[in-house]
């Protein structure tokens, strides 16, 4: 990496160090592998994170897969029947 090209580090707030426990010193960035870095500044604690390869979509009542088709239903109309609907009643 050359030096006019450095990393943007930036910290993550509340992010306690795994090694040394000190609180608001882990700084996050991306590397020249483009791989996520987390360290910190402290310690010098350093821990390249390994991204999942693809992340599965999660699974929710519009993209739940059916495991078997739906069957068709007819539906059925009554006629309506005077006296019977609350429009043609006397009122």
């Amino acid at each position: 990496m050359s030096p006019e090209h450095k990393p943007v580090k930036r910290f993550i707030a509340g992010a306690v160090c795994p090694r040394c426990g000190v609180m608001d010193r882990i700084v996050s960035y991306v590397d020249s592998s483009q791989r996520s870095v987390r360290e910190c500044i402290d310690c010098g604690f350093h821990e390249k994170l390994v991204e999942p390869e693809a992340a599965a979509e999660l699974e929710t009542r519009v993209t739940k897969k059916r495991s078997q088709p739906v069957k068709a239903q007819p539906l059925k109309f009554y006629k309506n029947v005077r006296g019977k609907n609350t429009k043609d009643s006397p009122g």
